[in-house]
Order: structure tokens, then sequence, then C-alpha cells
């Protein structure tokens, strides 16, 4: 199959693409909408999880799993929360299946297994969480629940793309119980921080931090915190959120708890979470036209080796030689592959791990293996160098950290570039069609003037930035007063 990628300036929707399937992340399925992750992919998701689980346990939450179906009635319970996902939920009606009469080999729906009650398929789990929660809430002693959930949802999307938008995609969702308001927004605003950590110092992807506008709040929320990503095409991608949900979901499920003054009160909720969109959001920060760049924090891979030879005794030696270097990689915590598969030519290897975007390669032959020195070759910049083979273990460990800052600075350095104050209307089209990225505007702080906005430019307000500064101005459509200036982007 050609490795040909379409390049980002000729068409950045292709590219994208190209780099997802020619890169082994994944491929389209049998299923409309849905996505096959491949194992490349898949073991990228894995590091991305771990690490994610990790900060998630050291901030005292565990991991519980609830089911997949939510009782249509209990979907209902939060109005806002149910008519926000309506139109994306996927619905069971019946249980069974039987052959066709009419049509002998086919099966048809079986119209005596009709449900009595329709379930939804999961586009989010407060309902069946915050039903389960009022069994487990009494007192203010069974106060805070800290639960995460791993698991798959469904929303039905008509466009659809690989990642960054299927019907089914893998994430997790995290469901808290507070005794007070003050505690469920402190958990809110940690969660935003674990998430911008997060994709910060593993994704090497910078982000602004701030809360989403009424009309871009999550269904049933009394606030939406989210972390919101450049990529590399000018458009805004919303990286992760985290919502406090008041006690909304709590009244909606008659959740109450004993006070420590003996009264009976509503709990406070939060939910946050990240999806297989970061995969996305990582292969349009960081990748090129010749493939993807993976920071080494969670690249699958880190390291490759391929050895360049003639003969089996030729490979003899550098096998040797290489396997110190295994071991000692292996040893420091360093994922490493030794390519010794001789149906490819070391050619072909070295583009085929420049398309996956392994982070450091190197080569090996006898020639080299004689003088004592070895090529080491960094995916980031593309730069090349001959060490000595002796110290080649501690110069690759210092060159993966290198690496992993190099991408964060170059990443940081484009979303200051891209962050432009409009003072008019006219300054902020040109903006938007001629240089992208995200628009510091003054905005009136109507949901009318935000919809008209949407509705001109295709552009929405990706955040209110978190201590943001205060600064009298004039909305740029409307001329009212305006208090601070709020991100504008087109986004994904």
């Amino acid at each position: 199959m050609s490795k040909a990628i379409t390049s980002r300036s000729q068409d950045y929707s292709q590219w994208y693409n190209d780099l997802v399937l020619k890169g082994g992340l994944a491929d389209y399925s049998a299923v409309r909408g849905c996505m096959v992750i491949k194992p490349y992919g898949f073991a990228l998701w894995e590091n991305m999880r771990d690490e994610l689980d990790r900060m998630f346990k050291e901030t005292g939450h565990q991991n519980a799993y609830f089911p997949l179906f939510v009782p249509k009635s209990l979907f209902e319970a939060e109005e806002k929360n149910a008519e926000g996902f309506a139109k994306e939920c996927a619905v069971v009606t019946h249980y069974r299946l039987k052959t066709d009469p009419q049509n002998k080999g086919k099966l048809m729906v079986d119209p005596e297994a009709k449900l009595e009650e329709e379930l939804v398929v999961r586009p989010t789990s407060e309902a069946i969480i915050w039903n389960t929660y009022k069994d487990w809430i009494q007192s203010y002693r069974d106060l805070p629940i800290l639960v995460n959930q791993w698991a798959n949802v469904v929303r039905w999307e008509m466009r659809t793309r690989l990642f960054l938008r299927t019907a089914e995609f893998l994430w997790q969702e995290g469901h808290t119980a507070h005794a007070t308001a003050e505690e469920a927004v402190e958990e809110t605003r940690k969660m935003l921080d674990v998430y911008a950590t997060f994709v910060e110092e593993f994704m090497a992807v910078p982000v602004v931090r701030g809360v989403k506008t009424a009309s871009e709040r999550f269904a049933g929320a009394e606030d939406t915190y989210c972390i919101e990503a450049l990529m590399q095409d000018g458009k805004a991608l919303q990286a992760g959120t985290s919502h406090f949900l008041g006690q909304n979901f709590a009244k909606a499920f008659d959740v109450k708890f004993l006070s420590k003054e003996n009264k009976q009160e509503y709990v406070w909720a939060t939910s946050w979470g990240v999806s297989t969109r970061l995969i996305g959001a990582l292969v349009m920060a960081h990748s090129d036209d010749e493939g993807l760049v993976l920071p080494p924090k969670i690249a699958p891979l880190q390291v490759v080796i391929v050895p360049i030879y003639k003969g089996d005794e030729q490979k003899a030696r550098i096998d040797e030689k290489v396997g110190q270097i295994v071991k000692e990689l292996k040893a420091l915590g360093i994922s490493v592959k030794y390519d010794d598969n001789d149906n490819n030519r070391p050619g072909w290897k070295f583009a085929e791990y420049e398309l996956k975007g392994v982070p450091v390669r190197l080569a090996l032959g006898v020639r080299d293996l004689e003088a004592g020195l070895i090529e080491v070759a960094r995916r980031d910049t593309k730069e090349k160098e001959t060490i000595a083979i002796d110290g080649v273990v501690a110069h690759v460990q210092a060159l993966l950290d290198a690496i992993q800052q190099n991408m964060f600075e170059r990443a940081k350095s484009y979303q200051q570039e891209h962050i432009t104050p409009a003072n008019n209307w006219d300054d902020f089209v040109h903006l938007l069609d001629e240089k992208g990225g995200f628009i510091a505007a003054h905005w009136d702080g109507t949901e009318e003037t935000e919809a008209a906005i949407k509705e001109q430019t295709k552009a929405t307000i990706r955040c209110i930035p978190l201590n943001n500064q205060q600064e009298e101005g004039a909305c740029i459509l409307t001329g009212k007063p305006s208090k601070e200036r709020v991100l504008f982007a087109r986004a994904y």
C-alpha cells in the first residue's frame, strides 16, 4: 500500500485522515460512523489512559463500572440533560430476533420481544449513576463519593471523523457527590487542572483553561470548565471538560443526605471527562507531512533500532551489541524495538518509523560497530548525529526528555502567535479568514449576539479564560459595553 501522505498545505483534512489510516492508528469499520482502533492506536490510548488513571487515583478517585443501558424514564428525569442529548440517542426497543417467514435465511425483529421500557444506549452516564447514588448516600458520612468510569459511549453522529467525532467512542467519565457547593466547585476546578497538566506535560499540547458560556455548557450543568487546544490549521479543539452540576441531578433523582446539623439536604455534583478525541488532538497539534510526531512520554514505542548488515556473520555481531543496548534501555523504563526483520530494507524501515512518529531511531552497521559509533535520529526535528556507542543509552534518555520539551515549546510558540486581539468587526472577520487561531474580542454577554456571530462566521466562543483580565470595551458586533475579552475560534 502506498504510504504517500497528502500535504497539510494541499488538503489539511485529507492529511489528517492519511496520518490516522497510514500511521496505523485506526481504520473504518462496517458500522457507519464507528471506527476500529488498531493495535498501534490502542497502545497510544492505553498509555494516555494509564497516566490519567494514575492521576485520578492520586487525587482520591476510584474506578467503578455502570450499565451501558439507561432506562428511558431515568434518562428523562433531568430535563436539560435529556433534551441536550435527545437527538444523539440510540434506543433499544426489542431484545430478540427471529427468522423472517417471508424471507428464509434472513432475520427480523421479533414483535413479541418488545421491551416494556425502552433503553437508551448511554450517551453519558449521569442518569444511571445518580439513580444508583440514591441508594449509596444517606448521611454526610457517606460523602464525598469520588468515582470514575472507563467506558464507551454512543452519540449518534451523522457526520463523523476518525477520533474527532464518531458514533461510538472510548472515554472516562468522573462522577462525584459532595456535601457542599464549595467542595463540588473545588473538585470541578481540580479535575480541570488534572486534565490541563496531563495534556501539557504528557501530550506536549498547550491549552487555555476557561469556562464555557451558558449556551455552550454541558446539558444539565451550572458551569462547564474546559481546556481548549489549538491545531496547526488554526482551528480550536475542546480537549476536556469538567462540569459543576449543582444540585440538578440530586433533585431529579431525589438524592438527599442528613447533614451534620441533622437536616435533609440535596447532594452537590460534578462530572468530568476526556475521550479518544485526544488522539486526534495529538495528531493535529504535532505531526508533519512525513507522518506522525509523537511525544516520548506517551508514544507506544520510544526507540527503534535498525541494523544495517550483509550476511549472518555481520548480523550476529550487531545483534550482540544491540542486545546490550536494548537491555539497558528497558531497565530505564524506555520502550524499545529491535527491528531485525529481513523482509524490508533499512530505508523502508526508516520511512515506516518516521510515518509512525517513533521519537528516536538508532541505526547500526558493522563499520559503525568497528568504529565504536552509532547513528541517532530524532523524529521531531529530523536531525541526525553520530555518537560514541558506549554513551548511547544515557544520550537517548536525555534526548527523549529534550524531544518532549521541544515539542511543547514549539506548540506553545504557535499558540502564543495565534492568540490575537480584534477590536472591531472587520478585524475580527479578517483574522478569522486569514490567520485563524484564538481571537480575543469583546462580547456583550448575550446569547443572541453569540448566536449571530456564529451564524455569520462559524466562529464560537471557545471559553472565557480563567483569571481573565478585566477590560472595558465594546462588543465587536453590537457595540454594547463589555467588561472582558473572550476567546473566539472556528473549531472541530
